[in-house]
């Protein structure tokens, strides 16, 4: 396995790598993006700044261009900027034609919507989180169809946020998850590989 976070998942494109396959990645991915009318540009926001060159990496893959920056001058956040033709915030995974395109779609939704501890000491879980119930249910369904079990989605906390929703990947199917999804968002990858030891 690859120390360099960074080498971890850009190896990936390197080859012959299905351009369908990469833009269902990036659509999947998209759900953690915004659209500005005004200039045009779809926008992903992260603080994992290696994830975004990655990105990057992927649209030049694709023939697009796609730039990175800092928001503000405190902040620990980046932000990936592109006018790439084919994205769209609305996009319905139920439009992809193959097994392999809608596993490419739950990838990039979990790399931007998911989330997996970060101290290899505390309990482990799957869990993917979103404003949208319905696109979750898409995702969800589409997990259960490559039989991947999963737990009811549910609002965690009304309080906090009564239309914040989240399910978790039964503890069943994690190695199922890390095996068939996985993740090529630097950290989520590379604590899979160590967690599910694969």
């Amino acid at each position: 396995m690859r120390d360099d976070p960074v080498e971890t998942t850009r190896w990936l494109l390197r080859g012959d790598m299905d351009i369908q396959i990469i833009q269902a990645y990036i659509l999947g991915a998209l759900h953690d993006g915004t659209y500005s009318s005004k200039h045009k540009t779809f926008r992903i926001t992260q603080s994992n700044l290696d994830w975004l060159k990655f990105l990057q990496e992927c649209f030049q893959k694709l023939e697009y261009k796609a730039w990175i920056y800092r928001e503000g001058k405190t902040r620990s956040v980046h932000a990936l900027e592109t006018t790439a033709k084919f994205l769209d915030l609305k996009y319905d995974p139920d439009n992809l034609a193959s097994k392999n395109l809608r596993i490419a779609y739950v990838r990039g939704y979990f790399d931007a919507e998911g989330g997996i501890p970060r101290d290899s000491s505390h309990w482990f879980y799957i869990q993917i989180s979103q404003k949208n119930h319905e696109e979750l249910v898409k995702v969800k369904n589409i997990l259960e169809s490559l039989n991947i079990q999963c737990g009811k989605i549910h609002i965690p906390s009304a309080k906090v946020d009564p239309d914040y929703y989240r399910f978790f990947i039964s503890r069943k199917s994690h190695r199922d998850f890390a095996q068939i999804i996985g993740s090529w968002h630097p950290r989520k990858r590379k604590i899979l590989q160590l967690r599910m030891k694969i």
